[in-house]
């Protein structure tokens, strides 16, 4: 399973996702797709953006975990 860790990199950074929206121009929706991890797909560009947003590495941002369940139906 793959994870995206928006909401523990927001918590680190004390933003929400509004704030992570109006800085990357990510629409919200997005982020919040990524906050609760059902997003499918993500464009390279969104990652990069938010990078540069809450100064991290992909490695940061996404993580794989081994043998972990899916949260959402493939």
């Amino acid at each position: 399973m793959i994870r995206i860790k928006v909401a523990e990199l927001l918590g680190k950074n004390k933003m929400s996702r509004k704030d992570l929206a109006d800085l990357t121009g990510i629409r919200p929706a997005t982020i919040g797709m990524l906050y609760d991890e059902t997003i499918k797909r993500i464009e390279i560009e969104y990652l990069e953006r938010i990078c540069i947003a809450l100064n991290c590495t992909i490695a940061d941002l996404i993580e794989i975990v081994p043998g972990g369940q899916e949260k959402r139906d493939l």
